[in-house]
């Protein structure tokens, strides 16, 4: 059975803890043609992206998708932006956020993409105790 993401979960997150703490949540987005940013912004395959409530509107952080809307060089523009692409977000004033690992994000969705094609669902894997509850590991 496959786990929804965590990550739009922490973009979330992070994104409400920058705007409660009076920060500027900027996004670092790997550009592909799933994409639909401002090309003439785009620097080395990646655009960074003021997404605070000044700068953009209509600000939809879904589970696949990041939706707005925003001015550049005062011309409105509608942003796409897949969930998978995002490859950082973080307070501009501090640099205190999170950064994340598309080409493994982009690998996993192709994988449980693969699964749902191939694999018949199955009973979910036991743990060694022979219990079917998730079992907990402490990480130091």
């Amino acid at each position: 059975m496959h786990t929804a993401s965590t990550k739009p979960y922490i973009l979330r997150a992070l994104y409400e803890w920058c705007i409660d703490q009076g920060f500027t949540p900027y996004v670092a987005v790997v550009v592909d043609a799933h994409t639909d940013v401002p090309n003439e912004y785009v620097k080395d395959g990646q655009i960074i992206l003021n997404i605070g409530p000044e700068a953009v509107h209509q600000l939809q952080m879904g589970n696949d998708v990041v939706r707005c809307a925003a001015r550049f060089g005062g011309v409105a523009r509608t942003l796409h932006i897949p969930v998978v692409n995002v490859a950082a977000i973080y307070a501009r004033e501090n640099g205190h956020g999170m950064a994340f690992d598309v080409a493994a994000d982009k690998a996993s969705l192709a994988r449980v993409a693969e699964e749902r094609e191939v694999t018949p669902k199955s009973d979910p894997p036991r743990n060694p105790s022979g219990s079917s509850r998730p079992r907990l590991t402490r990480i130091k």
